[in-house]
């Protein structure tokens, strides 16, 4: 598939409100509508997943296998750096077990030591057990013939969601596979759909479906309202079509320094909250006013984010390491 610059765009705009979420939570302010990035990711991920499989076929295993090489690297290189972390002392708050680390490097929920939550040691990583999930369940439906393949995986989707919704659960597991949120994978599956059909609408009506996108986060960040998946990912939905009408209509505008920063999304979104610790502690001591200490906090992120895609793609020199060893 082509890359289409406009999704771009939505990543890179998914991993900065997250890193602006984090930054103005660590610098004693408030950007709560930055998680709704999650919200994002998600509708995209399950665009971006029938869009691919249905332009380039591929078998159930070879899919699996390259989402693991695309996630698992990156993901327990910071899940590592974490445990080490807790493990010299340098982040004190942090318990470890080892049912909760070992749960977290294979992206099965867990409880937290940390106050109980369902959320790896890396906390942002709680999202990754959504996204295997859904690359697990994606992949056996490609056993499937093509046309019943849609109808099964939305299927599967809608009815486990619709579960949780039924039922009230404890165990971890059935907390994480019975969320609504999957909902927004299984929207992101529709509007490939309708995608590969051209059925888009135009770029006027585009534009306002972004603008009552933008609208819907802005109300539901200052009232709190409507902070969960039935609100959030149908917002991210219309996001997401109207951007694919100005894509269609070739109205995009083309930003090699946005697409970046999309291409680098995932990255940042391990690594930033490691940076943001380090400068909301330094704003913190010098008494930064608190949207300075955020701006600061947000660039030192994504900053930080973008230096670990770079050395992961060998686009930063490593010293005693030919270049011939970082391909």
């Amino acid at each position: 598939m082509n890359k289409l610059h406009g999704v771009q765009y939505l990543r890179a705009l998914g991993a900065v409100g997250v890193v602006v979420f984090h930054a103005a939570e660590r610098s004693g302010g408030h950007f709560v509508i930055g998680a709704a990035g999650v919200d994002v990711f998600f509708v995209v991920s399950g665009f971006i997943m029938w869009t691919i499989s249905q332009r380039r076929p591929i078998g159930p295993f070879d899919f699996f296998k390259d989402r693991l090489k695309r996630i698992v690297p990156a993901y327990w290189l910071a899940t590592a750096a974490m445990v080490l972390g807790g493990v010299v002392g340098a982040f004190p708050n942090l318990t470890l077990t080892l049912g909760h680390v070992l749960g977290s490097f294979f992206f099965i929920p867990h409880r937290s030591p940390n106050g109980g939550d369902i959320w790896p040691v890396l906390v942002q990583g709680w999202t990754l057990n959504y996204e295997m999930f859904f690359y697990a369940v994606f992949a056996f439906t490609l056993f499937l013939r093509n046309e019943a393949r849609f109808l099964f995986l939305s299927g599967i989707l809608v009815l486990l969601a619709g579960v949780g919704l039924a039922f009230r659960f404890e165990n971890p597991l059935l907390v994480t596979y019975t969320n609504p949120a999957l909902l927004e994978f299984a929207l992101g599956l529709v509007i490939g759909k309708l995608w590969l059909a051209g059925k888009m609408p135009p770029p006027g009506i585009g534009i306002i479906f972004i603008a009552i996108a933008v609208c819907g986060f802005a109300v539901v960040g200052t009232t709190y309202a409507g902070f969960n998946p039935f609100v959030l990912g149908p917002l991210a939905g219309l996001l997401l079509i109207g951007t694919l009408a100005l894509e269609k209509a070739k109205m995009m505008p083309r930003s090699k320094w946005v697409t970046y920063v999309g291409d680098g999304s995932y990255v940042i979104y391990l690594w930033h909250t490691f940076a943001i610790s380090v400068s909301a502690k330094i704003t913190g001591l010098l008494h930064v006013p608190t949207l300075a200490a955020i701006l600061i906090s947000s660039m030192a992120g994504i900053a930080f984010g973008i230096f670990m895609f770079r050395l992961g793609r060998s686009e930063l020199p490593v010293p005693f390491m030919p270049k011939s060893a970082r391909r």
